[in-house]
């Protein structure tokens, strides 16, 4: 009965020298359990962090080097002997792969046992992996001193025929090392509400399971890179299917569990699907090409079964009536679209908040500018309960026509959290500025609305390196998308909490983390122009905004918007400014006149 220990970790982005020494920690670690661990999973690139782009020519390595250092590190640990699976790049005869190496650490036959290159790279929403490296070609049981093994890396094991290929070659337990972002929002079969993704991770794994008679040991990365967020939840899988234990979700830990291969004779007793697929995929091997042929070769005719009374029964004379049958599932009742779990939401983005601020960019401080909306509120309570109050500077930046609620509601909320409170007049560096370009400082309220933003960006940046904070943005979705920002001010900040949340979102989490009703309340306003509303700029409420917006973006054509209960007039409202202000949610757009572009052949991520 091997001992499975799985380590969801957090790597350090592209430093291989640093995540060496966090699995040395690991393996110290697991050097005290008693009794030991027979095998040890790390996730999916596991040395190098994953979103690395054209990092990867960087941290790719040998399965040799790999094994030499895993060597040294477990020495240092003084752990005993033991098996490990880890995910890492690799450079192999001239050629990168993402893949996982299984070596012997340890005992009286060290060495590589295994190293499995991801087959299935994907190349869809945030992946781009087939440009950065190449595809492997097998999926291969090998033996371990404690039993059989196979290795599915992440997306291998999406697909039902890699686990097939594993079980019919004797795996008993099937390894899936793991960096898939979490994204959405979804329940388990216990009404347990998780990350979409993992809930349908779980899902898949549990059918691997079950179907084939095998353990699954799940490892996930842990933490954000450049925003996109790898949840944990780290699962083993029994041979029934079940998930016998499950890692926390959004931080690093390392989980203990004791595999007994017997439950394997027991699950493929009472389920023998894997018996059954053993004696008939010969035959069906043979039917793969026996279909019609392609293009260019002679066709195999279809059968046309003719209708005979003397054979097929009596035709009906007339039409069967309709069956009444009862209808459910999408179109009858599909619930808001933009319904979230705010207490999921608000772990997940103080998560994201002390990797992206403490982990990755090396602050221990975040400032926020306050205008006191919700926006901003929800940004500075999702940064205290991320940071600390300590570490949380609210920063006041009223202009002399700014709303006197706006300014006693900001400091609300600084009361309310306890943190610390910096107020700067604006008046007289934009109309200083505005005089020196308009005869009386006299301009249309849209370009004094701009200076003004801009100049808060200005104060924020300047005091962010006054007391070594990072700024944080507080922009939601909505006003992404439409474009309801001042480029180059509002969407500036390097980091934003709130930016993949609609406004309707941001409100039912505001209020979930106790952001002050009376703010809750008050119509949204950028309180650049007096009596100025967000929703009266819109002419259409957020309420309706968003569901148009959520419609588009997945894909809808206006006309199926409509049939949802919008108006022609709303849609093509929302859809226009949506199609007209791309430009307002990129860089700028740079001249290429080399093979090493920036951001085109030169691709590092953000946080590299």
């Amino acid at each position: 009965m091997p001992r499975l220990a799985i380590a969801q970790l957090r790597p350090t982005k592209g430093d291989y020298g640093a995540n060496l020494q966090k699995i040395g920690g690991v393996l110290a670690q697991i050097a005290k359990l008693d009794p030991p661990a027979d095998l040890v999973v790390f996730p999916e690139t596991a040395t190098s962090g994953y979103f690395v782009e054209g990092g990867v020519r960087d941290v790719a390595v040998t399965a040799g080097t790999l094994f030499r250092d895993l060597t040294v590190e477990h020495e240092a640990a003084g752990a005993p002997p033991v098996d490990v699976a880890i995910g890492f790049y690799e450079v192999f005869q001239n050629h990168f792969y993402n893949s996982c190496l299984y070596a012997s650490l340890g005992n009286a036959a060290p060495g590589i046992r295994q190293v499995h290159r991801k087959v299935f790279l994907p190349t869809y929403g945030v992946f781009d992996e087939e440009r950065f490296v190449d595809r492997g070609r097998e999926i291969r049981a090998f033996d371990t001193r404690w039993g059989r093994a196979a290795i599915l890396i992440c997306e291998d094991a999406w697909h039902s025929l890699s686990g097939t290929i594993a079980a019919l070659q004797g795996a008993q337990l099937v390894i899936v090392p793991s960096a898939s972002p979490a994204r959405g929002t979804g329940m388990d079969e216990e009404g347990i509400r998780l990350p979409a993704s993992v809930v349908r991770w779980e899902r898949i794994l549990r059918g691997m399971a079950d179907e084939h008679g095998v353990w699954v040991a799940f490892a996930s990365l842990v933490g954000f890179e450049g925003g996109k967020g790898f949840p944990g939840g780290s699962v083993v899988v029994s041979p029934a299917g079940d998930i016998v234990l499950r890692g926390p979700l959004f931080e690093e830990a390392v989980l203990t569990y004791d595999v007994d291969f017997e439950e394997i004779t027991r699950a493929r007793a009472e389920a023998p699907l894997l018996a059954d697929l053993e004696v008939n995929l010969p035959h069906l091997i043979k039917s793969l090409g026996s279909g019609e042929r392609g293009a260019g070769s002679r066709k195999r005719k279809r059968s046309v079964v003719q209708f005979d009374p003397a054979t097929n029964g009596t035709a009906p004379r007339s039409p069967l009536p309709a069956p009444k049958i009862h209808v459910v599932g999408r179109g009858v009742e599909e619930g808001d679209p933009l319904a979230i779990d705010p207490d999921l939401a608000r772990r997940w983005l103080t998560s994201f908040l002390k990797d992206e601020v403490v982990r990755r960019r090396g602050f221990t401080k975040g400032i926020v500018g306050l205008s006191g909306g919700v926006d901003s509120s929800l940004t500075a309570f999702l940064a205290v309960e991320a940071l600390g109050k300590e570490n949380v500077i609210g920063v006041r930046m009223p202009y002399r026509t700014s709303s006197p609620e706006s300014l006693d509601h900001a400091l609300l909320v600084i009361q309310t959290l306890g943190i610390q409170a910096v107020t700067i007049d604006i008046t007289a560096a934009v109309n200083g500025y505005l005089a020196q370009v308009e005869q009386n400082g006299d301009v249309d309220p849209t370009r004094r609305g701009n200076v003004m933003a801009r100049e808060r960006m200005i104060v924020l940046f300047d005091l962010s390196a006054k007391y070594k904070a990072l700024p944080i943005g507080t922009s939601n979705k909505s006003e992404r998308l439409l474009g309801y920002f001042t480029w180059h001010a509002d969407d500036t900040p390097p980091v934003n909490p709130l930016g993949d949340l609609f406004k309707t979102q941001v409100r039912a989490l505001a209020r979930h983390v106790g952001v002050p009703e009376v703010i809750l309340r008050k119509p949204p306003t950028p309180d650049l122009v007096p009596g100025q509303t967000t929703e009266g700029d819109f002419g259409i409420s957020y309420d309706k905004v968003d569901r148009i917006l959520y419609y588009l973006i997945r894909g809808m054509k206006p006309a199926e918007v409509v049939a949802r209960g919008f108006t022609p007039e709303e849609v093509a409202k929302v859809a226009g400014r949506l199609e007209s202000t791309h430009w307002k949610r990129r860089l700028p757009t740079v001249a290429m006149m080399s093979q090493t572009a920036i951001g085109e052949f030169y691709l590092r991520p953000v946080d590299y």
